[in-house]
């Protein structure tokens, strides 16, 4: 399958790009910068130029390709309002791949996060929340798996809240970028909140198998570990930093705060049953041992 991505150099998109072309496909993937175009070809992809808010070329590089795994997302989460900023031009992304592959029958693949059930893990089944800062995602993808309806094989991978990979990445990197601007390994909450997270290369394997086979309109978990406490978490980064591991106030974390605070396990026992899914690489509080001062 040729297969049109965006997002291509991220810690889960990179990690997509080798899963598929080490599997029979070929990639073409949007690259918005000089930097960006030559990571992608070295790792053996061709390169489509353009920006995520460049309609015309993505609606141009799904109309070349058998397929679409679109995972790009703005790189500034600092503000309530950049985040609203990169829900929306992530939104008219998504409908404008929609809409370009309407009546073909061909896959496209989007990420959102799992969501959170108060008191449980929660499942592929349960909604996703469509109120609070990224409520927005939650509009986009449904309507993207509406689109099962009038001729997309449209599907959603839902991500934990921390992809990583080698240390690095989703909710726990922030942990630990924060760590290293503030010299306090921080937490919200009381520490007992459960965040899911799962290695990226674990997630690429998910992301080519629902590419591959998985039915119009349906959503899966990319869940390796089902909730690991935020406390444990920020030990290990205090530990591997040498700083003090401490409560803080949930504002320090931004727009995301509330969203750092929340309880929110997840599972993926129907996705691995479905999918034959099965993670095998290292778990998040034993990949952040990669951590280095």
């Amino acid at each position: 399958m040729h297969v049109f991505i965006t997002g291509g150099t991220g810690t889960i998109g990179s990690a997509v790009v080798a899963e598929l072309l080490g599997n029979g496909h070929t990639v073409l993937a949007l690259a918005r910068s000089d930097a960006s175009a030559r990571a992608l070809e070295g790792a053996g992809a061709k390169v489509l130029r353009g920006d995520l808010a460049d309609l015309d070329v993505l609606r141009s590089g799904a109309a070349q390709c058998d397929g679409v795994i679109s995972l790009a997302f703005g790189r500034d989460y600092g503000s309530a309002e950049a985040l609203a900023r990169g829900v929306a031009e992530e939104s008219a992304a998504l409908a404008a791949l929609g809409e370009e592959l309407v009546g073909s029958d061909r896959p496209i693949v989007t990420v959102s996060g799992t969501p959170w059930v108060p008191g449980r893990a929660s499942t592929e089944a349960d909604p996703l929340p469509t109120d609070g800062p990224v409520g927005g995602r939650g509009r986009s993808v449904m309507a993207l798996l509406d689109l099962a309806s009038r001729g997309v094989r449209s599907t959603a991978v839902r991500m934990p809240r921390t992809v990583h990979n080698e240390g690095r990445g989703g909710f726990a990197g922030l942990l630990t970028e924060t760590a290293r601007q503030t010299g306090v390994a921080g937490y919200p909450g009381d520490g007992s909140q459960r965040w899911p997270a799962v290695h990226a290369l674990d997630a690429a394997v998910l992301f080519r198998l629902v590419l591959e086979s998985a039915p119009a309109g349906s959503s899966w978990h990319a869940v390796a570990d089902e909730g690991d406490a935020v406390r444990d978490i920020a030990a290990v980064i205090g530990r591997r930093l040498g700083l003090p591991v401490e409560r803080v106030p949930q504002e320090n974390f931004g727009p995301f705060g509330p969203i750092f605070a929340a309880d929110q396990p997840a599972s993926s026992v129907r996705t691995r049953d479905a999918l034959g899914w099965r993670p095998v690489h290292a778990g998040l509080l034993e990949d952040l041992e990669n951590i280095r001062p």
